[in-house]
């Protein structure tokens, strides 16, 4: 049973989760006076962004549609993008060191300031006490290429935010323990932009990335042969090359220069000097390591994830080079008409009561539509499209003690069925958002969950494709 902290911590959270949702529900909101939208709240306890190295990690903001919405997003890259490519290891140092270096993403101690890994393109030190830029801006042709994981925080539809300080620590955690980018996504919140605008701005950061990840080769293809061969811009020369309408470069450099997406096309020229007998061999393989990305949700977050998933299924090549290999849904939002035996058993459970989420709901669905069986709230509804065979590989993590875990497993059983690689995996003791609540982020069970979701996510990511098993 959880402890007596948690419990008294959940009794004073259920009361002021309560009361703000009551509010909002009776302050009527016009979603049509303010289709910017918020993606976070004035009581949210929030971190602010630092784009020089701490404690591993950089940071940065980016306003993906600055003048439609507040659609936001926050990157998380790790130091260790800034090593160089991996490189055959002295048979002499050991397997155990190699692996350490890998995941460690602290600093070494003793350093240089002049390494040049830790300075900008232009040769101003990001360390540096200069006035201008002070953040990471990266080397060309330097460092490496990271999976990149699309990350979506809980809260219910109504509150959360991709910067607050729990979900910070949560996505630092990941994208240390990964080794990849991750892409924190702020998408508009409800009472203020009722659905569908959240799953539509989880499924804009999508295409967002796979856009980059064009720009990028671009950008490529302009530096290596735009002035003859033996010739090439600069980066800065490059980048004026591809404006937005403001004049302002649209290609964002941390993942121009640490994100995966091009490594297919690099992998198709070499291809093409080999035996063609190797292709059909080798295709389906090389195209699963291509803009490799996972999708992570947290809650509500989760049921935005499998949206996204399900979209990028319909949308097949379009999105290329970005490819969702995998997906991970963190106690799921789901619900259903028909209740299941979680449901009616744990209905006043710990943090999120089933009275409370749906007091959610009804401010998150439209009222015309609000219904316990609506696509967004019920993935066992039939006739849902695409197929659930078409589905990619998803993870799905339940708590013992929360209400919403039935359905998030028969979920889970159905896509299992038709031959999807869907294993859950179930916390005893555990409560709703156990490993990424801000009280709760410390225990070791919340420390074990992420790193569990580490090893089944690389089955998926990894270069060495079975290095690491589940």
């Amino acid at each position: 049973m959880p402890s007596i902290a948690v419990k008294l911590y959940s009794v004073f959270f259920k009361f002021l989760l309560k009361h703000r949702l009551q509010n909002r529900i009776q302050n009527h909101v016009d979603e049509s006076t303010n289709p910017y939208g918020v993606t976070t709240r004035p009581e949210e306890s929030v971190s602010a962004a630092n784009p020089s190295f701490t404690d591993g990690i950089a940071t940065k903001d980016i306003h993906i549609d600055p003048t439609a919405t507040a659609l936001s997003i926050r990157i998380f890259l790790p130091e260790s993008s800034l090593s160089p490519p991996e490189q055959p290891e002295p048979k002499s140092k050991p397997r155990s060191s190699q692996r350490d270096d890998r995941r460690n993403s602290y600093p070494y101690i003793g350093a240089p300031t002049n390494d040049p890994r830790r300075c900008s393109f232009e040769g101003l030190n990001f360390r540096s006490d200069s006035n201008v830029y002070q953040g990471y801006s990266p080397s060309p042709q330097k460092g490496r290429r990271l999976p990149i994981i699309l990350q979506f925080h809980g809260g219910g539809w109504v509150s959360g935010s991709n910067e607050s300080v729990a979900n910070d620590v949560f996505c630092r955690r990941i994208a240390k323990l990964c080794d990849v980018i991750v892409v924190a996504v702020g998408y508009r919140l409800a009472p203020e932009n009722k659905y569908p605008a959240a799953f539509e701005d989880g499924l804009k950061v999508l295409h967002w990335l796979a856009k980059q990840a064009n720009l990028a080769e671009c950008s490529k293809s302009m530096g290596s042969g735009a002035l003859g061969v033996g010739a090439e811009f600069t980066k800065a020369q490059v980048q004026r090359h591809i404006l937005d309408a403001f004049g302002a470069s649209m290609v964002e450099p941390w993942l121009a220069a640490h994100g995966d997406p091009s490594r297919l096309l690099k992998l198709m020229l070499i291809l093409q000097l080999v035996d063609k007998s190797l292709i059909s061999r080798s295709l389906s393989n090389l195209i699963a390591l291509s803009g490799r990305c996972v999708l992570l949700g947290v809650s509500c977050g989760a049921n935005i994830a499998d949206y996204v998933a399900r979209k990028a299924v319909e949308a097949g090549r379009l999105l290329d080079p970005v490819k969702v290999v995998a997906q991970v849904l963190m106690y799921p939002f789901f619900i259903g008409s028909v209740p299941t035996r979680s449901e009616i058993n744990l209905a006043n459970s710990y943090f999120y009561d089933k009275a409370m989420c749906l007091l959610a709901w009804k401010l998150f669905l439209p009222e015309e539509e609000f219904s316990l069986d609506h696509p967004a709230a019920n993935p066992l509804i039939p006739h849902r499209t695409p197929p659930l065979k078409l589905m990619p590989p998803t993870l799905t993590v339940v708590a013992e003690l929360d209400w919403m875990r039935d359905r998030a497993i028969a979920y889970s059983e159905t896509l299992r069925k038709v031959n999807v690689d869907a294993p859950v995996l179930e916390y005893k003791d555990a409560v709703h958002e156990f490993a990424t609540l801000d009280m709760l982020l410390n225990t070791p069970q919340a420390q074990a969950c992420a790193e569990d979701i580490t090893i089944w996510i690389k089955k998926y990511i990894s270069l060495r494709g079975h290095e690491f098993s589940y």
